[in-house]
């Protein structure tokens, strides 16, 4: 097997040794080829450039890289590994892929694959969640070195400095069966399961469901959103009656004035914003006990 490692260098563990992980992949007979780009936009030139050549592409890096990567990852349609190096790895975490290379590496070498959706807002590909309000705030809050420092606490200390100066919004959502009205302060659309470093955008949520999980959080009270914390944690916040939540494959999201849509760490849309989710885009490589939902898991 013909095995394409790209690497963002700018992830957290980007500049990390690979040699565990190439070791068990050459190991198994494989043939290695390591790309490294200075930022996650390179990743997908680099993916395009010799997935030709390639029989599976490993993705090294976090959740932005994974983001960075999606369309080249569906045009190659190849499957997908991950060598969690980012600061969050979210999309590895819902996966059951563990943040230690030599294990992520023999997962892939293991050949059991998945077939996961892939959310889509306004064109643009996404595997976590997208969102718009606070978590856009706190993206922007969220410096590189700030993430190399604290790791996941970094999304914790962005956030409290965003919520001070964060200011309700009101926003019209567009559902297959009712259209809702709400003043909010932040609004997420949910494709995979975890996002912001762990916390679970709906208790049932998984990302093979074809389904999107949306919720609202309708209120600013700073002590509200501290009792929030962990149910966020838990996926669990629907039971709160400051949480309105939706399940379905497509929402349309306008507001008064244009807001900025955050995905996987990334800022990629602008409402009016149309979500929608592409059932078992892609093929990646999981553990045999990750978590089978919808979708069906096969030896690759």
């Amino acid at each position: 097997m013909r095995v394409l490692i790209a690497v963002n260098a700018h992830s957290r563990g980007g500049r990390d040794p690979l040699d565990p992980a190439i070791a068990v992949f050459e190991s198994a007979g494989c043939s290695v080829q390591v790309e490294r780009g200075r930022r996650s936009s390179d990743i997908g030139p680099i993916i395009e450039r010799f997935a030709s050549a390639s029989d599976t592409v490993v993705l090294a890096g976090g959740d932005g890289t994974a983001n960075a990567a999606a369309p080249a990852l569906l045009n190659a349609g190849l499957p997908v590994g991950i060598l969690p190096l980012g600061t969050a790895n979210d999309l590895a975490a819902t996966l059951g892929i563990p943040a230690d290379l030599e294990a992520a590496a023999k997962i892939i070498m293991a050949g059991r694959t998945r077939r996961i959706d892939v959310g889509d807002v306004n064109g643009c590909p996404f595997f976590n969640v997208a969102s718009l309000g606070l978590s856009v705030a706190l993206t922007r809050n969220l410096s590189s070195r700030a993430k190399r420092r604290w790791g996941r606490l970094a999304y914790l200390l962005a956030g409290l400095k965003a919520l001070p100066r964060l200011r309700p919004f009101e926003a019209e959502i567009i559902g297959a069966s009712q259209t809702l009205r709400v003043r909010t302060i932040q609004i997420a659309v949910g494709n995979g399961r975890l996002y912001g470093g762990g916390a679970v955008v709906a208790e049932a949520a998984q990302v093979d469901d074809h389904c999107l999980d949306l919720y609202s959080l309708e209120t600013d009270s700073l002590i509200r959103l501290a009792l929030l914390y962990w149910a966020f944690r838990l996926g669990r916040q629907g039971e709160w009656p400051q949480v309105r939540t939706l399940r379905g494959r497509s929402f349309d999201i306008r507001t008064r004035r244009p807001q900025s849509i955050e995905a996987d760490g990334k800022i990629l849309a602008r409402t009016p914003a149309r979500f929608t989710v592409r059932p078992r885009a892609l093929t990646v490589f999981a553990p045999v006990n990750s978590q089978k939902s919808g979708a069906e898991r096969g030896s690759g």
